[in-house]
């Protein structure tokens, strides 16, 4: 890149972590920072899928790595930091974008149960706050150690919508006269998530760690029409994202174009919750 604003986008010689990279966004966000220059460890409890993924960035001439994670278990997030440096020296960049997210496009519709909050179990509660919100607080811990060791480092934290408002439970669909619905445990660990941005954004004042929050709003993937229509019915730009149309996003709070930015939420939903 020349000498420009440009410039300040270039992740040449930085290593950023992804951890849920075989996810939907993962996959792209690990695209995004590979192509800005940075070298890349695509973390997921599923490694073959990751592997699949840096297989792909490589044909393209792009550094990565696969690692698998847990990021539950203390143990896993550790042995995913240690890979990172290992394989590419530093630890620049965090993004945690695992998360148990119930989704509504084909390929999950028919995992969903109905999702009631006056029945919903306490073991799916609590495996919700295991993954997005412990997960998320031990994968920072881990990685946190090398960018106070270096002097600077950066995280960002994969948001909601429905860390922001209620579920619009009107949109979801009805089975056979059952009507289902986004769980509760993701508005909850989403929002606590904000929080958890905010606090770390403030204790890491003076020590050039910066920590940010990213918010998209609904992604487009093969959802049925009913489906478009009732979300793209609350959105101003009147449709759901494209898949790459949060990577800029992305890119942007992890390099230097944001460092003036730091415990702050990127919100990226066609203007969901603008009215």
């Amino acid at each position: 890149m020349t000498d420009t604003v440009l410039k300040k986008f270039d992740m040449t010689g930085k290593t950023a972590i992804v951890t849920g990279a075989a996810g939907l966004l993962g996959k792209q966000f690990s695209l995004t920072l590979a192509q800005a220059g940075a070298s890349v460890v695509l973390a997921d409890l599923d490694e073959s899928l990751a592997e699949s993924q840096v297989l792909f960035l490589r044909e393209q001439g792009l550094r990565a790595v696969a690692v698998a994670v847990d990021v539950t278990d203390p143990v896993s997030v550790k042995a995913m930091v240690k890979t990172a440096l290992e394989a590419f020296g530093s630890v620049d960049v965090l993004v945690n974008s695992a998360a148990l997210d119930p989704k509504f496009d084909p390929a999950n519709l028919d995992s969903q149960g109905a999702n009631a909050f006056e029945s919903y179990s306490l073991e799916s509660w609590r495996q919700s706050l295991d993954v997005n919100l412990t997960g998320t607080f031990l994968a920072t811990q881990a990685a946190v150690h090398p960018m106070l060791a270096q002097g600077k480092g950066v995280i960002v934290n994969i948001c909601s919508i429905y860390g922001l408002n209620g579920p619009d439970q009107r949109i979801y669909p009805e089975e056979n006269g059952q009507k289902r619905f986004k769980p509760v445990d993701y508005s909850v660990t989403k929002a606590g998530l904000l929080g958890f941005t905010r606090y770390l954004a403030a204790y890491y004042a003076g020590r050039n760690i910066r920590v940010n929050a990213l918010t998209p709003g609904g992604i487009f993937n093969g959802h049925d029409t009913e489906f478009v229509e009732n979300y793209t019915a609350r959105a101003i730009l009147g449709r759901m994202a494209d898949l790459d149309e949060v990577n800029a996003a992305m890119l942007f709070l992890c390099s230097d174009a944001s460092s003036y930015m730091t415990g702050s939420n990127l919100i990226i939903d066609g203007g969901w919750t603008a009215w």
